[in-house]
């Protein structure tokens, strides 16, 4: 979804609930969210129903192992926060949502989401801090096909509702998997050159996608 159509969707889904932050007192006790091992599963046979996603930062939840798969090196983690100014909206828009990117450390990002050239691949992974809609969630699942992003055919559910789409840019192509857990609207991304087999592109999307699932859903303990 490109990014302004994204922001201006969101501004609309806005409210004043408080979000937790993946830290809690419980008493005497401190509770904590920790990174669950990472398995590599393909996002056909994860179930995302059971998947309890938390509107909260998750970014150092997600584990090094499944960046390393989804771009084939190891990668940096820019993090930004609900309320934080961040390169994913354009202008250097305020973020209402928590949300990860992961490059390579000489990639160059791309905060317009237009496939520049210069992007050799991220990875990325965003929760919006509001709640979302049953209804809301399917017009931004609507929205999401747009002339530089199709539909992928048969894609599998990714919450309910969702949407797998394929954006094409000049030298790298874009994977992107998003949908409904709950009231989270959870979404992400996978950008590799177009060298890289559109289905091998799908494939690691998926399997990038279910770990930002598991991460976005790791409770407190």
């Amino acid at each position: 979804m490109p990014m302004v159509l994204r922001a201006l969707l969101l501004s609309a889904l806005l409210t004043l609930l408080p979000v937790g932050i993946g830290v809690a007192v419980s008493g005497d006790a401190t509770l904590e969210r920790r990174p669950a091992a990472y398995r590599g599963t393909d996002l056909a046979a994860f179930d995302t129903t059971k998947a309890v996603v938390q509107r909260a930062p998750f970014c150092d939840l997600v584990p090094a192992a499944a960046v390393r798969e989804a771009l084939g090196e190891k990668a940096t983690l820019a993090a930004y926060g609900n309320g934080e100014q961040s390169e994913a909206f354009p202008g250097g828009e305020v973020a209402h949502e928590y949300g990860c990117r992961f490059a390579p450390a000489d990639a160059t990002a791309d905060p317009g989401g237009s496939g520049d050239a210069t992007v050799t691949g991220e990875a990325r992974g965003w929760v919006f801090a509001p709640p979302v809609t049953a209804e809301a969630a399917q017009a931004l699942a609507e929205s999401s096909v747009t002339k530089a992003c199709a539909a992928l055919p048969s894609a599998p559910a990714y919450g309910a509702p969702s949407t797998g789409v394929l954006c094409a840019g000049e030298a790298v192509r874009t994977a992107s998997f998003r949908g409904l857990f709950g009231d989270a609207w959870l979404a992400c991304s996978l950008t590799l050159p177009v060298d890289v087999p559109e289905d091998d592109l799908v494939e690691r999307a998926g399997r990038w996608c279910v770990a930002v699932a598991q991460a976005a859903s790791v409770p407190l303990t």
